[in-house]
């Protein structure tokens, strides 16, 4: 039983926790800055049409194709401007880092009871590209394993 979605939008990373101390009241403080929720909740309403009644259990393969929006530089001028240039590449090989987009689909099915924990996800395949219809596409696949 895979289950495959897509969430359409620009993918988002998720930020790490930031730590401070201030030193006027003596104390260590630690916030997350929670740039990434518009984008998990695009998640989890895309994640809610295929969701199963009750949360996977077990290991899972956990699948993404992160689709970020092309630059214009990417593409020819003048006449031809809707068309890619020949040397415009196909992989997004720059920031966001591809393991905090992951960790911010995984905490947003999480969040939704999609499974009970994310640390279930034993493998799975992540990739970044580039596209003209930026979005993810999110494909989870239970594990059956054979009896020893």
């Amino acid at each position: 039983m895979t289950l495959q979605f897509f969430v359409p939008g620009i993918p988002k990373a998720q930020p790490r926790p930031r730590a401070f101390f201030n030193r006027r009241v003596g104390q260590a403080r630690v916030y997350d800055a929670g740039t990434a929720e518009g984008w998990k909740g695009a998640v989890a309403a895309a994640a809610s049409a295929c969701r199963p009644s009750r949360p996977l259990d077990g290991p899972l393969r956990l699948d993404i194709v992160f689709a970020m929006p092309r630059p214009r530089a990417h593409y020819r001028t003048g006449r031809f401007v809707n068309e890619l240039r020949p040397d415009a590449p196909q992989h997004h090989a720059q920031k966001p880092d591809r393991d905090n987009l992951e960790k911010a689909v995984m905490d947003a099915l999480t969040q939704i009871g999609f499974w009970r924990d994310d640390g279930q996800v034993c493998t799975g395949f992540v990739s970044k590209v580039w596209s003209d219809r930026p979005g993810a596409t999110i494909t989870v696949t239970p594990i059956l394993e054979a009896p020893r």
